[in-house]
């Protein structure tokens, strides 16, 4: 598992007009080839009346899987446009899909390029951009007399608290950068002074925007 990656943060869709020509692009996440066809006949049977619904998706860690489709324009002037614009933007497990009316202006190799490539760059904008981090869930349990000091001490910290449960004891989740565990159980141990009981939980995603 990555330790961190980019990504859209969800479903959306944003218009240009390019010498009387739409472009409409449609951007979601995929995180296997499977889903980003289905969107992709989604968006085709939306628009079954566009001259073009053009595509491309980079699915997988490592960018195993790219694909990108001209439907009809000429070869490399709008899939492969859109999938670089992916890859300059460090995109990962993302589809898009640009559905284009002819407005009766031909545009040419370079423009189309343009055109294509400024339609999934605005839409990425528009949507925005996430970061997942993978973060360990850390459990830390303790006596009501260190919560308001763990709490205050947590809040501003680096790490970011996740749930507090209240029974006989407190606990605490704690989400925790697996580079910094260690440190981190060292840091609740000082703070109770070694009245506390840690457990390490699951690996999960943690999804920060990114600004632009």
């Amino acid at each position: 598992m990555l330790s961190s990656y980019y990504t859209v943060a969800g479903f959306g869709e944003h218009e240009i007009v390019i010498q009387k020509s739409r472009f409409i692009c449609y951007i979601n996440r995929a995180k296997t080839e499977k889903e980003a066809q289905e969107f992709i006949d989604t968006i085709k049977k939306k628009h079954w009346d566009a001259t073009h619904n053009c595509s491309a998706y980079l699915i997988g860690e490592h960018d195993q899987i790219q694909k990108a489709n001209d439907d009809g324009e000429p070869s490399g002037t709008a899939g492969v446009p859109m999938l670089e614009v992916l890859k300059k933007k460090q995109l990962k497990d993302t589809v898009v899909v640009v559905t284009r009316y002819f407005g009766g202006i031909k545009l040419g190799a370079g423009g189309l390029i343009r055109a294509y490539g400024k339609a999934v760059s605005e839409a990425i904008d528009h949507v925005g951009i996430i970061e997942r981090k993978l973060m360990k869930i850390i459990r830390t349990t303790f006596d009501y007399s260190f919560l308001g000091k763990i709490e205050n001490e947590l809040r501003s910290s680096v790490y970011k608290l996740k749930d507090i449960y209240y029974t006989d004891h407190v606990e605490v989740e704690t989400y925790v950068e697996e580079g910094r565990v260690q440190s981190f159980k060292d840091w609740m141990t000082d703070l109770t002074n070694g009245k506390c009981v840690i457990k390490e939980g699951d690996l999960v995603y943690l999804e920060e925007k990114v600004k632009n």
